[in-house]
């Protein structure tokens, strides 16, 4: 501190400047992190270009107003998936399925979505970080979901069961 009036005033300017200074590269920071921030949202929200060479969802079966014949190419298509790719791949949650899963209306929504899902995640030509992403959401919480109702859905609806028959 000083006695001198004029000194004084001008060391209060230079704090203020090294305070004005500090706030200002402050704020041009916070303006760098929101611009970087949305940025990444506009990319994380894009839509991704149709890709000819990757695998396009087919629109749902639907279920509630086919007849037992017009039934059978779609759950046709399921059981090929059931076979070639679920129940190899999936472990305990495929070893719960029923064999009379297709008599029921709640698999076959259940498989569909599955099915596509699975073929939407991995028929793709490439590997991105956000499908990578997705499978790893379609592995952890997805499909043993989907398990689950599918288990609880057969396992009590009155078929024969002898996946869960006990023998003697």
């Amino acid at each position: 501190m000083t006695d001198d009036p004029i000194t004084a005033v001008l060391q209060q300017l230079a704090d203020h400047h090294d305070q004005l200074t500090q706030l200002t590269e402050l704020v041009t920071g916070i303006g760098d992190t929101l611009r970087e921030h949305e940025a990444a949202l506009a990319e994380l929200t894009q839509t991704p270009p149709a890709d000819a060479d990757g695998y396009q969802p087919s629109p749902p079966p639907p279920w509630w107003k086919l007849a037992a014949d017009e039934r059978q190419e779609p759950i046709a298509r399921l059981h090929a998936w059931v076979e070639q790719v679920y129940r190899p791949g999936y472990g305990h949650l495929a070893a719960t399925l029923a064999p009379c899963w297709s008599s029921h209306d709640l698999c076959l929504y259940g498989l569909d979505i599955a099915s596509d899902l699975w073929s939407v995640l991995y028929l793709q030509p490439e590997r991105t970080p956000r499908t990578l992403s997705a499978q790893a959401e379609y592995q952890a919480r997805i499909l043993p979901a989907l398990a689950a109702q599918l288990t609880t859905e057969t396992s009590r609806c009155g078929h024969t069961l002898p996946h869960l028959r006990r023998t003697s």
